[in-house]
């Protein structure tokens, strides 16, 4: 009897742990060693890298997230506004940013399922190659704005944000918070009854 329960005991436990370290448990973050977080973006600097345990591994497996290695791409995640208030597409926001340390970067929105919203506006990601050196704006919203550059978020519910760093400057490994001014998500406003 006292085998039978510690096989169940162990079963159960050991679920339980992979479960929660792959991601499935929301509140529970897992284990990843590498986390870091610059002005609301979070990272774990363990996806890519050799450091990367198998429940990293099976965080990024589920998430669908193609984690080049470290060397050649880093991933920064943000679901709120600088507010803190969750992103959701029934606001606006104001994405700004400058020079990433980087070759070449982008950021693009994921639904609450981490997929690509399912619209047809052919707008889900802003790149280095369309913004240039220097000062940029986005606006994220529903709807395409009169001019300037737009991401959309319509069909993506409670959102986030990705942020890829591609050829990231050695030195973000080393002081992220000094080497990295991520994009800030001001909102600007919702539609009527909206938060």
């Amino acid at each position: 009897m006292r085998w039978f329960v510690a096989v169940v005991a162990g079963l159960a436990l050991g679920s339980l742990s992979a479960v929660a370290l792959a991601g499935l448990i929301p509140s529970f973050g897992g284990l990843a060693g590498g986390k870091t977080a610059v002005d609301g973006w979070n990272a774990d600097f363990t996806v890519g890298s050799a450091a990367a345990d198998p429940y990293t591994r099976a965080r990024v497996a589920r998430h669908g997230l193609l984690a080049l290695a470290r060397s050649e791409a880093v991933y920064f995640v943000r679901d709120r506004d600088d507010s803190g208030a969750p992103l959701t597409e029934t606001c606006r926001y104001r994405l700004t940013g400058s020079t990433m340390p980087a070759h070449w970067w982008s950021v693009t929105l994921y639904d609450s399922e981490s997929r690509l919203p399912m619209n047809d506006d052919v707008a889900l990601s802003i790149d280095a190659s369309r913004m240039g050196d220097g000062e940029w704006s986005v606006i994220i919203a529903s709807q395409a704005p009169p001019e300037g550059h737009w991401v959309s978020s319509r069909a993506g519910g409670d959102f986030d944000l990705t942020l890829r760093l591609y050829l990231p400057d050695d030195r973000l490994f080393a002081d992220p918070a000094s080497v990295l001014q991520p994009p800030r998500v001001e909102r600007l406003d919702c539609a009527e009854g909206a938060l």
